[in-house]
């Protein structure tokens, strides 16, 4: 008998976990779970190196060094995040070896600070890449207007990216269109283009929080049963906008010189509403060609109790597009809530980066006044 993740491979799904720490590192933990839950690449953001570094014992040597070499906060944040990222990299060495380069990655994102800042993003996601100095990592840029250009001169350069905070369909195909971009700016440069790889990360749950708390407002029998129904019809319309643009000649050309498609990556992918299903961001967002990163907890509950029933999307473009046209005639302006969720993700991973900063500082006293006795 097959288990949910070996099913869920089959159909041809990459499972990411979106969680990384020096101490998963160390135990054996995440070699542990690419054994045996089919973990085949990890995704980390602020919000994921705060929670670590605020309780990780495991860091506790390198930040002495680092205060006694008085490193500046943000200097101390890239000098451990980047061991990390590098070393979770190595371990998923051999998935990416053997899936020619298309999983076995490690994403780790700029900034948030710079999420409206294009040069600025540039310049670090270059300089992220080099520290690193591993094939197979993917830098995260958010998809705000100013990140798009940043997106295309990234790719240009040479550099895999992992494009995240992607809410609307309108926003998904502008990021489509950047990396398509950043191909051809490679392809021109003289990069080999078959090396470079790009996930385009879809949030699924918080479009559920946003629209259901405006249907809640709404009140309608109407609205009440549209409830949950939202984020996953979103994803469904996201993927079939990816099927149509990397069908029309642009990308045709690009793919037959060698170019990789910009894989649709499920993110937001822990149910945050009690009442749904806890894998029901798993088992109902199935096809061929996509990333699903999770949470451990999500990650656990598909491994035990997961029923995988085939590809879940392919068949149910018409049946999204219904829910979406039952949100408008309900009352529900799509546009305005995926706009208010992208400034709210860039607001959220920037109070993180605030809070990893003070982890950071607080930690480098310590460091300091320890050396000092």
């Amino acid at each position: 008998m097959s288990t949910p993740t070996q099913q869920l491979a089959a159909q041809g799904v990459s499972i990411w976990l979106d969680d990384l720490s020096r101490q998963r590192i160390q135990s054996g933990n995440l070699a542990e779970l690419t054994a045996e839950r089919n973990v085949s690449g990890v995704t980390t953001n602020p919000t994921i190196f705060a929670g670590a570094l605020s309780q990780g014992e495991a860091y506790e040597g390198q930040v002495r060094e680092l205060a006694a070499q008085d490193a500046g906060v943000d200097e101390a944040i890239f000098s451990i995040t980047t061991d990390d990222v590098r070393d979770a990299c190595d371990i998923f060495l051999p998935v990416f070896e053997a899936t020619g380069g298309v999983d076995g990655r490690v994403s780790i994102e700029v900034s948030p600070d710079l999420a409206h800042d294009t040069d600025a993003t540039v310049a670090q996601a270059k300089d992220l890449a080099a520290r690193v100095d591993r094939k197979n990592v993917l830098i995260k840029i958010p998809a705000t207007k100013a990140g798009l250009p940043a997106i295309t001169e990234v790719i240009g350069a040479g550099i895999s990216v992992n494009v995240t905070l992607i809410f609307s369909l309108e926003r998904y195909a502008e990021v489509i269109d950047a990396y398509l971009a950043g191909v051809e700016k490679a392809r021109d440069a003289g990069h080999d283009i078959a090396n470079l790889q790009s996930v385009a990360s879809f949030f699924v749950s918080r479009v559920d929080t946003e629209i259901d708390k405006r249907l809640a407002a709404i009140g309608t029998d109407e609205a009440a049963a549209l409830k949950g129904k939202a984020g996953i019809a979103n994803a469904r319309l996201a993927y079939e906008l990816y099927e149509q643009k990397f069908a029309e000649d642009r990308a045709k050309e690009l793919l037959a010189a060698g170019a990789t498609v910009q894989r649709p990556l499920w993110a937001s992918t822990g149910v945050k509403d009690p009442a749904l299903p806890d894998t029901l961001y798993v088992t109902e967002l199935v096809a061929p060609g996509t990333v699903n990163t999770m949470p451990e907890k999500t990650l656990q509950a598909t491994f035990d109790h997961g029923v995988i029933a085939g590809d879940t999307v392919t068949g149910a473009y018409a049946e999204a597009h219904e829910v979406f046209d039952r949100l408008a005639a309900a009352g529900v302006d799509v546009a305005d809530a995926t706009q208010v969720l992208e400034d709210e993700g860039v607001e959220k991973f920037i109070a993180s980066w605030h809070e990893l900063q003070q982890t950071v500082a607080t930690a480098l006293e310590a460091g300091s006044a320890q050396a000092a006795k």
